[in-house]
């Protein structure tokens, strides 16, 4: 009987003996293409074929570093764009402050000369604050007693009539606007001189806020006229810009005409005003007694002619 191992244990070269020969084989074979070039073309074939499966390898690779990249890049717009946005923000407040600053000089310069040829001459004041009541038309400014300032005077803009001064404080003023309903101006129309009165209406800052009353349906006045202070009042200085007619309606049933007008003062807008120092150039009412004493007590305080005499009355005897 035969004791020999099956086949498939049946032992080959050595382990030893297969490392020699591939190693031989390796060398032989760096040697040739390094010498010769042999594998170039085989190296190119299998870079080849191994191409897309590089690609699909470093895909993951890839999209990752995309999606890192797209996202910083969202980053850094989002920053810039803040920035950016800042910057034109305050660009913009800069320029509107400039555009300000050059308004107000402007009517500064406008004031200045307006102040020049005013012969009572003026007192530039700054616009403090509006009275906190909305139902009144005023605003406070930064000249008082202390700068020599009196109630009646009048204070104009670069244009014309903004009001005039009603209270007076150590160190402010204020001021009551002809748009507050108390206020009454005596004007003219520019076109032909007629007289009437301007009042402030009750209405809001709308372009409408001054009316003159008590005037007839067939009274000349026409839309666009002009109407200038007459001076009747003292308050104000003869020829001053008061308002513009903007509305005639004579259909009403009172016989008299609703004439609508508008302030040609920035009555609501500058920042700077001039106070004019103006004095009443009208004479004084006569005193109240003089006035109120009766003719006949003048006559009996008069003195007695000669040869006559004094005789009391039986009622003042009794």
């Amino acid at each position: 009987m035969q004791h020999t191992p099956p086949p498939f244990f049946k032992q080959g070269p050595s382990a030893n003996a297969r490392l020699l020969f591939f190693a031989v084989f390796a060398l032989s074979l760096i040697v040739m293409d390094y010498r010769f070039g042999l594998l170039k073309w085989a190296r190119w074939a299998t870079a080849t074929a191994l191409y897309p499966v590089q690609q699909v390898m470093l895909l993951p690779r890839e999209l990752t570093r995309g999606g890192w990249g797209y996202l910083s890049d969202q980053q850094r717009l989002l920053e810039e764009n803040r920035a950016l946005k800042q910057q034109s923000i305050q660009q913009t407040a800069s320029a509107e402050r400039v555009q300000q600053l050059q308004a107000e000089v402007e009517q500064l310069r406008r004031l200045i000369g307006l102040r020049d040829t005013q012969r009572p001459g003026g007192v530039i004041a700054e616009v403090l604050y509006e009275a906190r009541d909305p139902f009144v038309h005023r605003i406070v400014l930064d000249r008082g007693s202390a700068q020599a300032m009196t109630v009646g005077m009048p204070v104009l803009d670069d244009v014309g009539v903004v009001g005039q001064i009603t209270r007076v404080f150590p160190m402010t003023s204020e001021v009551t606007l002809i748009t507050d309903k108390e206020q009454a101006i005596p004007v003219q129309v520019a076109r032909n001189g007629l007289r009437a009165i301007v009042f402030g209406s009750a209405g809001g800052r709308d372009s409408a806020s001054l009316e003159i009353r008590f005037l007839p349906g067939n009274a000349d006045v026409q839309e666009n006229d002009v109407l200038l202070t007459s001076g009747l009042d003292g308050t104000y200085p003869p020829g001053l810009p008061v308002a513009k007619v903007v509305r005639v309606d004579r259909t009403g049933v009172t016989g008299f005409a609703r004439i609508l007008c508008t302030p040609l003062a920035g009555v609501y807008r500058h920042r700077y005003l001039m106070v004019l120092q103006h004095k009443n150039g009208l004479p004084p009412p006569p005193p109240p007694a003089e006035a109120d004493v009766p003719a006949k007590a003048s006559r009996k305080l008069a003195p007695a002619g000669p040869g006559r005499s004094e005789e009391p009355k039986s009622g003042a005897a009794r």
